[in-house]
């Protein structure tokens, strides 16, 4: 596996692949690895990637200033493992300046539509700065395909109208949501959580666990799901937002079918998680 850290030497990688004929894919990633991210990588070569590029980068635009930038966990050198096991290509793992050169960037991505809600309600900016990144890194790696995963349902969509907005030759593929075996949703924030709040944790996708089991006995009244979300609230969790989304607008569903979201996000602790599952499709834990 290959390692690089500047802009210059993943655009020769990127340049010799195209020349060779091989279809490039991306996996961004923000580091702290998990079972999560490395599913990515399968995803990308079903999707018709014969080569893949993870990319390792904690990006400053996409946190505030209250929140966990600092403290987020970096550890490259074990990153650098599970991404070889995972039979990654190269690894693009930039330093801000890299990426930055000239400081924070003045011409940013902002979406107009869809980032005012759920978790843009209480992260404002959060999506214009994944949105700049991700560009950034599609015009560094030439990707053919980029593979995000579903857990940050809201980030994917708006990846995918930014994608069909901007005409960018990218196939943005989703990677399913890893669970851990009780119904954990995987995520680099969960090394945060202590014990008793990794428990309190599970109350997330237990409700979305019984969203689904709803959906199954027929249940259609919106109310009703998104009560069951904030009914995840209690001892430990305090819930953010709970709310039945359309896939592909992100605003409020007005009826519940197959395709629709159920999202939530929650504070376990100190700790901000979030989760979704979409009706009608397997959830198994």
């Amino acid at each position: 596996m290959l390692v690089v850290h500047r802009r210059s030497e993943i655009r020769d990688w990127s340049g010799r692949a195209r020349r060779a004929g091989e279809r490039i894919g991306l996996v961004p990633t923000m580091g702290a690895l998990h079972a999560g991210h490395t599913s990515l990588v399968p995803v990308a070569r079903e999707g018709g990637a014969e080569r893949v590029v993870m990319s390792i980068f904690v990006n400053p635009l996409q946190f505030g200033p209250r929140e966990d930038f600092d403290r987020y966990p970096r550890d490259l050198d074990r990153d650098l493992e599970v991404a070889s096991a995972a039979e990654v290509d190269v690894v693009f793992a930039p330093t801000r300046e890299e990426m930055y050169p000239s400081g924070e960037p003045i011409v940013r991505v902002v979406p107009t539509a869809g980032a005012d809600r759920l978790c843009g309600r209480s992260r404002p900016g959060h999506f214009e700065g994944v949105l700049t990144v991700v560009a950034k890194l599609f015009g560094i790696t030439l990707p053919d395909v980029a593979v995000f995963g579903q857990k940050d349902y809201q980030q994917l969509v708006l990846i995918r109208r930014m994608v069909t907005d901007l005409d960018f030759p990218v196939d943005v593929l989703a990677g399913p949501i890893v669970r851990e075996a009780d119904g954990l949703a995987m995520s680099s924030r969960n090394r945060y959580l202590s014990p008793s709040e990794r428990s309190h944790a599970l109350a997330l996708s237990a409700a979305l666990r019984e969203c689904q089991e709803m959906f199954e006995r027929g249940e259609r009244d919106v109310a009703a799901y998104v009560r069951r979300l904030h009914e995840a609230g209690g001892p430990g969790v305090s819930v953010e937002y709970g709310e039945v989304v359309d896939p592909q607008t992100l605003q409020p569903a007005l009826q519940v079918e197959a395709g629709t979201v159920c999202a939530i996000a929650a504070h376990v602790g100190a700790t901000r998680l979030i989760d979704n599952h979409i009706l009608g499709t397997p959830l198994a834990f």
